[in-house]
């Protein structure tokens, strides 16, 4: 049985952010099932996914009531009897719940990060809380696990992990750690994160500190907001600052993360499925990672990297010890963390299960 769905995201977004949504999208397609998407059609994945025979309806909801969006999604919806509408973010969700009023369409909604959904919160029941949502995929355990708890009926709420190809990885070529001054036989960390408070870079800068004078390692400070005024001030307060090297956003992170020892998201909170530990896997380099949202589920602790409490300097600054002071045990894990991102994590599981779920839905009428 054919299965007819619309999906409804924003594949105008950085292309490799969008790689492994994208990609499911399009093996849904060639597993057989009516996909329609809804996006900007002036972008990489919209003239891909339309060249493989996608129809592509160029609108991109960007509020969360529109009556502009609730008309065009509701004309297409109805034009188009989709038994699944499947959207991925709080304005797409709002307006699609509005649109699919009274039409037999199920509607399934996208969660990327833990918390901030409240059953006290009269928002939330304009997206996840919502009665009209048939299911919830949630990119993590984590994530499932913080929603169900509000939810009137929580097995909603399931978890699909994005699946990733290692093909995608195949011709990274590592960076030249000299054009940043980094030495040869220093045990380089690489720490990719917009700064948030939520992803806990102090804390990093603050474990470095905690490192003896002699250490050889070097780390990395990759992101928007790395070379910002207050992160600044941390590093030229630290004994290492000599060691932390400060960048804003960059893209070649992947061939920076090929160039380090060992990576580090050190996150305080609120995390989802962090796509730069997934990097980091991908190109054989060890997570160093908190008990934070999908971070633990992602590494093996002790075997394909190592996982510490999040806010805690000490043990962070452990952690990268126990590395530094061992790199062949770093390179066994690197190669673990990559084989656990292949087993665990990959692409055509992702699709698996959203074909089953899609056509659970379907049947259920």
């Amino acid at each position: 049985m054919s299965i007819k769905c619309l999906i409804v995201s924003n594949y105008a977004a950085e292309m490799h952010n969008m790689r492994p949504e994208a990609e499911m999208v399009i093996g849904l397609k060639q597993r057989g099932l009516d996909i329609e998407v809804m996006t900007p059609a002036d972008s990489f994945y919209a003239r891909r996914m339309a060249s493989l025979g996608i129809p592509i309806h160029d609108h991109l909801p960007r509020r969360k009531i529109s009556l502009e969006s609730i008309r065009i999604l509701r004309r297409v919806l109805t034009r188009g009897r989709h038994q699944i509408a499947y959207l991925f973010n709080n304005p797409a969700i709002a307006n699609g719940l509005i649109a699919s009023r009274g039409l037999p369409v199920k509607v399934v909604t996208y969660r990327g990060q833990e918390g901030n959904i409240k059953r006290y919160d009269p928002f939330a029941y304009l997206t996840h809380l919502h009665a009209r949502v048939a299911r919830i995929v949630c990119v993590a355990d984590a994530v499932r696990d913080s929603l169900r708890p509000e939810l009137a009926d929580p097995s909603k709420a399931i978890t699909i992990y994005k699946g990733h190809d290692i093909n995608w990885y195949a011709d990274v070529v590592a960076a030249d750690r000299a054009e940043f001054g980094i030495p040869d036989d220093a045990f380089l960390i690489i720490c990719v994160a917009n700064n948030r408070p939520r992803k806990g870079v102090p804390v990093l800068i603050e474990a470095v500190g905690l490192l003896p004078a002699d250490t050889r390692v070097h780390v990395l400070l990759i992101g928007r907001g790395m070379d910002s005024p207050e992160i600044d001030a941390l590093v030229q307060a630290s004994k290492h600052a000599a060691r932390l090297h400060q960048f804003g956003h960059r893209t070649d992170v992947l061939q920076l993360a090929a160039a380090a020892n060992a990576s580090v998201l050190p996150t305080i909170r609120r995390e989802g499925l962090p796509k730069t530990v997934i990097e980091s896997m991908a190109v054989s380099v060890p997570p160093i990672v908190t008990r934070s949202g999908g971070s633990p589920e992602l590494v093996a602790d002790g075997d394909s990297g190592l996982v510490v409490p999040p806010g805690d300097a000490a043990a962070l600054a452990a952690a990268i010890n126990e590395l530094a002071a061992d790199p062949d045990r770093a390179q066994q894990m690197g190669r673990a963390a990559r084989q656990r991102l292949i087993e665990h994590f990959n692409l055509q599981t992702s699709i698996d299960q959203h074909e089953a779920l899609f056509r659970e839905l379907a049947a259920a009428g």
